[in-house]
């Protein structure tokens, strides 16, 4: 994943934080570095669900990329966790097929991997959108 588009959106994400929760760490390191490229302050990157529950329970999270799968467990204690507290997230998956977990977010955007890293950058951007209209 080539982590520096030269375009004039490489800085979408100034000032915001975010979680990624991924179980690949190559993955989670490669995330990790293209928000961070694109003016994320933080990103808080967890490999398992009880850390990411952790995280979106203590931390103040503008957004988050999931994995839908982390090993064999289901990642929607941490996305409902998200959902409470009105924090907007993204599924990232190399699942073919949709996982019947993700029918809860019916509305919810799903990337599939690997994706473009300007194509992430773009759907976090798109997550804030709204919050900043409205602020």
């Amino acid at each position: 994943m080539e982590s520096s588009p030269s375009n004039g959106k490489t800085r979408a994400l100034t000032g915001v934080q975010l979680l990624i929760v991924e179980d690949d760490f190559l993955l989670l390191m490669d995330l990790e570095e293209v928000l961070l490229a694109a003016g994320a302050v933080r990103v808080q990157a967890c490999r398992t669900i009880e850390e990411a529950l952790l995280v979106a329970e203590r931390e103040e999270i503008s957004a988050a990329i999931l994995d839908v799968r982390i090993g064999a467990e289901s990642i929607a204690p941490v996305a409902r966790k998200l959902a409470a507290r009105g924090t907007p997230f993204v599924f990232y998956t190399g699942q073919l097929g949709n996982d019947p977990m993700m029918e809860e977010w019916p509305g919810c955007r799903t990337l599939s991997k690997p994706a473009l890293p300007q194509m992430i950058v773009n759907a976090v951007a798109e997550l804030l959108r709204p919050r900043a209209l409205s602020a």
